[in-house]
Parts: C-alpha cells; structure tokens; sequence
C-alpha cells in the first residue's frame, strides 16, 4: 500500500437481495467509512462511491454506487477500500494513523532492534502491533511508550514474559 493512501474498510460480505454490503469499518466513527469522497481499491484502479445506511454487530451496513444486486455485491468480498490521505484530518497530539507507522522501525528502550511495524490487528482484546522481528505487542502506552513519526521510529517496551526464556538469558 501506497503511505499516500489510508485503509478506511472492508467488505465484508453482502446483505440482502438488492446490492447492500456489510464494511468492517476502521474510522474512529465506523459510519464515518463513506464521507472522506470516493475510496479506492487497493491498487488504486478503481472508485466506490460508499453511502452508510446503518452500523450493527462491528459492521457498517452500506450502498456501494453501481452495485444492484446480491452476486455484484458478493464480487466485492474481501474489497480493501482506501482514501488519499490527503482526504483525513490531520491527526491531534498523541494521535496518529496507523499507516503512518507501518514501516518504522521499532526499537527497545534497551536499543534492541525488534525490526518494523508491519501491521495492526484487533483480535478481541485490544489493539496488537505485529513487528517484523515476530513480536507482536500489546498497543499500550505501557507496551509502546513512544510514537515518533518525524523522528521515524516507534519505541516499545514489551510486557514481562513475551520473550521467549532463552532470549531472555542474554542479560
């Protein structure tokens, strides 16, 4: 993905006879998924034009313009719809799009190299930063206590017990 464009949804999956999807939405305001204008796919070759109807069940029940029918709304599954960044606020104090950190590198505050920020999951229980070096690390302010985008890195300071015992030995 392009750092000039940001990740707003998801298709999940088709809703009815008549062309409405469900979008896991990730904006702040999951209804938010289709006012920043006309969203891309992830190469960037094609636009939807997304109007949210309702959200229920961490979805967003939505219209996508041109979409009619249950098998054209099916077609879209798994469609990653992007926004130039451009098009989003710019982020407050102690904010920050996780697109921008993709890429950065995350670094112990021991100076250990723990490789880059590769990607952002939610699985239930909060928020996880995945590391190029195999970690994945709770997205907390006790587990990443510093965010330096102009600097360009991210520094983290894993929970007690996430190494795995025989790393731990070389202190």
């Amino acid at each position: 993905m392009s750092k000039g464009r940001v990740l707003l949804g998801v298709v999940a999956a088709p809703h009815g006879v008549r062309g409405l999807v469900r979008i896991k939405s990730f904006t702040e305001d999951p209804m938010a998924v289709g006012t920043y204008g006309p969203l891309s796919d992830e190469a960037g070759d094609k636009e939807y034009r997304v109007e949210a109807l309702s959200a229920a069940r961490g979805t967003v029940l939505a219209r996508i313009e041109g979409v009619a029918d249950r098998a054209a709304a099916e077609a879209l599954r798994g469609l990653r719809l992007y926004v130039g960044r451009s098009a989003l606020p710019e982020a407050g104090e102690r904010e920050w799009y996780e697109a921008d950190l993709i890429g950065l590198p995350a670094v112990g505050r021991d100076g250990r190299d723990w490789g880059q920020v590769i990607a952002f999951h939610d699985f239930g229980a909060g928020p996880v930063m995945e590391v190029s070096g195999g970690a994945m690390l709770p997205f907390t302010d006790e587990a990443v206590p510093e965010i330096d985008v102009e600097g360009g890195k991210v520094v983290v300071d894993p929970p007690a017990g996430l190494l795995a015992k025989d790393e731990t030995k070389e202190a």
